[in-house]
């Protein structure tokens, strides 16, 4: 069980560390909202890896023929989401700013832990890579791939830990960002930044496919 518990660590951290459209994204929405609605955001990405482990466990190897016809819409939609997202967020930030506001943090209210939690594990979900990667994993491992229901069980869980204790990382930053930047221009600057960073990594997202 601990080699199962290993490799599940390993691969939740593989698939996490690598900060993309979604990490941007999170970082973005705790810097604006607080600690509480990021870390829902940071659970629903790691609810998502965790069901992408699962699906791996159970059989992914059999997924994988089905899953690569739609890859390509799948990516599509959620670079469309992300980009829509951005420019929503900027956008705000915009008509807020020429109104006077933008000098602290929101209060969390238009995005609460529970909304963001189901926002970003729909985002997330949107990418059945996930998936595939788990399943290569597995793969390699050969012999030593988890096979029984507690190694499997294991595994999913290290994942699963892994990849939200890199996520609530993600949202501690987010977090200190946001105290940061206690300027109404400051904060402009930085919505606008990000969302230009989620523009640019969704369409590299798309590009990839």
């Amino acid at each position: 069980m601990r080699a199962a518990v290993v490799a599940g660590l390993l691969a939740g951290y593989g698939i996490a560390i690598p900060v993309g459209a979604v990490g941007a994204y999170l970082v973005a929405v705790t810097a604006r909202t607080g600690w509480r609605t990021g870390a829902g955001a940071a659970l629903g990405v790691a609810t998502a890896d965790g069901v992408y482990a699962v699906l791996a466990v159970a059989g992914g190897s059999a997924l994988v023929p089905l899953l690569t016809p739609v890859m390509t819409p799948l990516r599509w939609a959620s670079a469309v989401v992300l980009v829509v997202l951005a420019a929503r967020a900027a956008y705000v930030a915009v008509a807020t700013y020429r109104r006077g506001g933008l000098a602290s943090r929101d209060d969390g209210t238009a995005l609460g832990p529970g909304r963001a939690y189901l926002t970003f594990l729909g985002i997330t979900i949107l990418n059945p890579m996930t998936v595939i990667y788990f399943v290569a994993l597995i793969l390699a491992t050969g012999p030593s791939a988890p096979a029984t229901l507690p190694d499997r069980t294991a595994f999913v869980l290290a994942a699963l830990v892994a990849s939200a204790s890199w996520q609530l990382l993600l949202a501690l930053g987010g977090t200190l960002l946001g105290r940061t930047l206690t300027g109404a221009r400051g904060r402009l600057t930085t919505v606008l930044a990000s969302s230009t960073l989620i523009v640019v990594l969704a369409v590299r997202l798309v590009a990839r496919s």
